[in-house]
């Protein structure tokens, strides 16, 4: 059986033909409603970051020689290379290849955690070097928009644990493509955001 036939009929996007391809987004309408505003959200901060950041250009460049980029680039490292493993594993899961996502999967949420490990540590770093969300305007944005991230890395953990199981259990209904499908597309948009975090708060001059 070729794996382009999605025998176990799931409504995932990814095992569709061309021809039986239909016009929808993968997963469900409700997640990606969720993601469009999210989006929104975060591009209003974006803007205002950058209104910010022209008006005291100075302050802000010297702030930013005091962030870690190897923290930073590590962590973008670990979401890329498990936004990959999350692929991998919606992949599996929408070609009838359930027993190989588990795997992926664990691999995604370790790369995950490995993210918040890595954040808890320089946030240590910059309070043990009386940096704090008092300290000036860039800090304010540092902390406010990277804890904000981080929380949506922390509650798109829970989701991939959630496909963990769900794969794990050799899940076939009719949902288990579409649960998969939208819990990916909810990780590759924290895996988005961050790098534009990091670009702005890290590299941009």
């Amino acid at each position: 059986m070729e794996l382009n036939e999605n025998p176990r009929n799931l409504p995932c996007t990814a095992a569709q033909t061309p021809a039986r391809a239909e016009r929808r987004l993968p997963g469900e309408e409700g997640v990606w409603a969720f993601i469009f505003g999210d989006m929104i959200l975060f591009g209003v901060f974006f803007v205002t970051f950058m209104i910010y950041r022209a008006e005291n250009a100075e302050l802000f460049a010297a702030s930013q020689l005091t962030l870690n980029r190897t923290y930073g680039l590590i962590n973008t490292l670990l979401l890329l290379t498990s936004s990959w493993f999350v692929a991998r594993a919606v992949r599996a899961a929408c070609h009838d290849m359930s027993s190989r996502a588990p795997a992926f999967l664990l691999s995604g949420i370790f790369c995950g955690t490995g993210f918040v490990i890595l954040k808890i540590f320089e946030y240590r770093e910059k309070l043990s070097a009386g940096i704090s969300l008092n300290s000036n305007e860039f800090y304010i944005f540092y902390f406010m928009f990277t804890g904000i991230h981080l929380l949506h890395v922390m509650i798109g953990l829970g989701i991939l644990g959630y496909m963990f199981l769900r794969s794990r259990s050799g899940a076939t209904d009719h949902g288990y493509g579409t649960t998969m499908e939208g819990g990916g597309a909810f990780w590759h948009l924290v895996d988005l955001l961050w790098i534009i975090l990091f670009t702005l708060l890290y590299l941009v001059r």
